[in-house]
């Protein structure tokens, strides 16, 4: 008789104490309220042993029958799949996502189901949101809930994100450097050639002016179209010398398109890191000054960021004057980059005939033909759409089930993999001030606490610091750790991750804490 043997394996969790928050909010600040997590209930699964090939051979052909029968009955199978991203059996708590505007599916497929919940209510996720993704939505500090640790972007800009204040608030905001950068290449090169050729012009005119004057007659317009093309001559591009001015994602796929046209193109980035320089062909002219730069080019685009007292005008009444009098000109980087008021009147004194192609409006500029304005469709494709969701939300979640800090434009990058194979047990993810004195009193800290780190990191970016501790055993109290490590001037909040959704500091929503000062809700 086969002899049979039930092994019982319990998960046994550990108490969670903190944290928790919901947010009580008066007119003058937010107060926290931290509140007990009930502990993951522990579960048993049971193992048979068999005690010969015979007996587990025969399970087997039972089972195997018993599924052909199903398929041939066109009953349901009875094994689960995992949907989306392998959630399988998972029932415990989730990652809550809120989104504002809609955001691609591809990119949001990225989130196992049952791991992690997506919603763009508060209510739905149960006012608990953990982190923000969003695209063009205004944020507002006041939609930000204190349980949110992460915002992203789908996009390179976070104009509408008040990145200064979240970082205040110790809260990284990242963006998708480069997922929409072919679509915004194409776009300039499309730009190129509709300032080359009447292209849009010659259009307008044959829907404005020809078909009307002709009354629709097909043979009468066939007949002025020939006899009107003289209107719209232009000039090819080929041989023509091209100034990217910013070689980062973008200005380095347009500086290649352009090449490949037959272009001369000339680059000015002095802000070029050595990585992105050794990405660049070698036929590209690299100059050393923006002078440089307007006294050749023939088209000029920029593909710089807005920074007030950097890029501010960046092409200005000084600028202009060194630049030949037919330059194209082609921003869709910001409004801001160029000077509007003194490019009009360069449009109205003759000294440039030009066009200047850009998706931002300019008040100084409106309704002048010289300025063809189109909708702001940079990164407006399908594809781009979905490069930049699915860069966000592998972002999002590299940074809550690891701490780890990717493409952040207020945070300093740190990518610290989590990994059992170093004996980590627990990891501690500290925001705090960059001022003199913290990182020691952190130290100290964990020091008198006989805390046995294995490995530290720690790195700042302007008033911000982060600090990456994991120790190799998991604190009798985290929680307690937590609100005593609260108490040091200058830390903003403290996070403990762990095995993500295996244990109870890898649980989402829990050990998370911010301290935020009454000065920051003000």
């Amino acid at each position: 008789m086969a002899l049979s043997a039930s092994v019982s394996m319990v998960a046994a969790a550990r108490p969670c104490k903190t944290v928790r928050r919901t947010q009580l909010r008066s007119s003058h600040r937010a107060v926290l309220v931290a509140k007990t997590i009930v502990p993951v209930q522990r579960r048993s699964v049971t193992l048979r042993a068999m005690s010969g090939h015979d007996e587990e051979i025969a399970e087997l052909e039972e089972a195997l029958a018993a599924a052909r029968d199903r398929k041939e009955k066109g009953l349901p199978s009875t094994k689960k799949a995992a949907s989306n991203g392998a959630a399988g059996d998972y029932t415990g708590a989730s990652f809550n996502i809120q989104t504002f505007n809609a955001i691609s599916p591809v990119g949001l497929e990225k989130f196992p189901k049952g791991k992690y919940l997506v919603d763009p209510s508060v209510e739905v996720l149960g006012n608990n949101p953990m982190a923000i993704m969003l695209r063009s939505h205004k944020l507002q500090v006041a939609e930000v809930e204190p349980t949110v640790r992460c915002i992203a972007r789908c996009g390179a800009g976070t104009n509408n994100i008040p990145v200064d204040k979240m970082t205040e608030l110790g809260i990284p905001v990242f963006n998708t450097p480069g997922a929409n950068a072919n679509a915004v290449k194409e776009l300039v090169i499309c730009s190129l050639l509709l300032a080359s050729r009447g292209i849009l012009e010659g259009n307008n005119h044959v829907n404005n002016v020809i078909n009307p004057e002709e009354g629709n007659d097909y043979t009468k317009i066939s007949k002025r179209i020939e006899a009107d093309k003289s209107k719209f001559g232009g000039q090819e591009i080929l041989g023509k010398t091209l100034a990217v001015v910013g070689l980062g994602q973008i200005g380095a796929r347009v500086v290649d398109a352009a090449l490949a046209l037959g272009m001369k193109v000339i680059g000015y980035d002095p802000a070029l890191s050595l990585e992105a320089a050794l990405m660049l062909s070698p036929d590209l002219k690299r100059v050393d000054s923006l002078s440089e730069v307007f006294e050749v080019a023939d088209y000029l685009t920029l593909h710089v960021p807005y920074i007030p007292g950097v890029t501010h005008h960046l092409i200005n009444e000084e600028a202009l004057k060194k630049m030949k009098p037919n330059v194209h000109l082609m921003n869709f980087a910001r409004g801001e980059i160029v000077d509007g008021k003194a490019l009009m009147a360069a449009f109205q004194d003759g000294s440039k005939t030009g066009k200047y192609m850009s998706d931002f409006s300019c008040p100084d500029l409106m309704g002048h033909p010289r300025h063809v304005v189109l909708p702001h469709l940079g990164a407006s494709t399908e594809e781009a759409e979905e490069n930049s969701a699915a860069m966000a939300a592998e972002t999002i979640k590299s940074f809550l089930e690891t701490g780890s800090i990717r493409h952040s434009v207020n945070f300093p990058n740190v990518n610290l993999p989590y990994t059992k194979n170093l004996g980590v047990a627990a990891r501690l993810c500290i925001v705090n001030k960059n001022t003199p004195g913290v990182l020691g009193s952190i130290a100290s800290f964990l020091g008198n606490r006989n805390i046995n780190i294995l490995q530290q990191l720690n790195s700042s970016r302007g008033d911000v610091a982060y600090t990456v501790v994991d120790m190799q055993t998991v604190p009798e109290d985290p929680g307690k750790l937590q609100t005593d490590l609260a108490s040091i001037d200058g830390i903003i909040s403290s996070r403990f991750v762990s095995d993500p959704f295996m244990n109870d500091l890898g649980k989402p929503g829990t050990y998370f804490q911010v301290s935020w000062d009454e000065a920051l809700q003000n």
